[in-house]
């Protein structure tokens, strides 16, 4: 687009010395209107230099806000399966049924004191060791966490008619403690689909620490052991609120 507005202005340019050093009186008022639908399609090249980014910009955030969302509830989702079960899950329909009739243990953990012998069977000696102690005191039905929240489509990458990609696995987070993983995820190719082509491939390439990094929107990782998305804070701005508002 840059080279093709150069290249108009130095048409313009040309057109106008030709016009004062060569061109005889009577054409002149027709070269006047050609440079003036040159100087509209310049203008107008222009604009929709400026703005193109800025609409791409905007569309990108309303598109990048509505997948964090279904995201954000895949996550609650695979977090809460694995308090409940110790793994995460890539299956989907397993998920979606363990919300409908889950339930996840609430536990009470409160310290006691206890006399424990440090001595032997024959001469006793009785210290007092204080322990801590982990009690179920209920269950949480885990669609209780759910409410008004339409998981049931939760795969669904919004404006597509795709699905997000979810695998799992483990990591050794230290030597001998293997701690399971997962990742959710969408390609940035799928969501953007239709938009202006040159600003997708500068959007899967950006590195600012205020935008979305690479070429996916993922929660979670294979990588390292996170349950966090790749987005940044500005995207988790309504949640907070939420918070604040309760």
């Amino acid at each position: 687009m840059l080279i093709t507005i150069i290249a108009a202005i130095v048409i313009a340019a040309v057109l106008a010395f030709f016009i004062v050093k060569y061109l005889p009186l009577k054409l002149k008022p027709l070269v006047s209107i050609i440079l003036l639908v040159l100087a509209g399609f310049l203008t107008w090249k222009i604009y929709d230099g400026v703005m193109k980014p800025i609409n791409f910009d905007k569309e990108k955030k309303v598109i990048y806000t509505k997948v964090i969302k279904q995201l954000k509830m895949i996550r609650d989702a695979e977090i809460a399966h694995k308090e409940a079960t110790g793994q995460y899950t890539k299956d989907m329909d397993a998920l979606i049924k363990f919300i409908d009739t889950g339930k996840i243990a609430i536990t009470q953990t409160i310290n006691v004191t206890e006399e424990v012998n440090k001595g032997t069977r024959y001469q006793k000696i009785m210290v007092e060791v204080e322990k801590r102690v982990t009690d179920t005191i209920g269950y949480e039905p885990v669609i209780s966490r759910f409410t008004g929240r339409d998981y049931k489509n939760m795969f669904n990458v919004p404006g597509t008619n795709k699905k997000f990609t979810i695998e799992v696995g483990t990591l050794e987070k230290v030597q001998g403690l293997v701690v399971p993983v997962f990742e959710a995820k969408v390609a940035k190719d799928d969501i953007l689909t239709g938009m202006d082509a040159s600003l997708v491939k500068v959007e899967k390439e950006v590195l600012s620490t205020d935008e979305i990094r690479g070429a996916y929107v993922s929660v979670g990782s294979l990588s390292e052991v996170t349950t966090g998305g790749n987005w940044p804070p500005s995207y988790d701005k309504g949640d907070r609120d939420k918070k604040e508002d309760k």
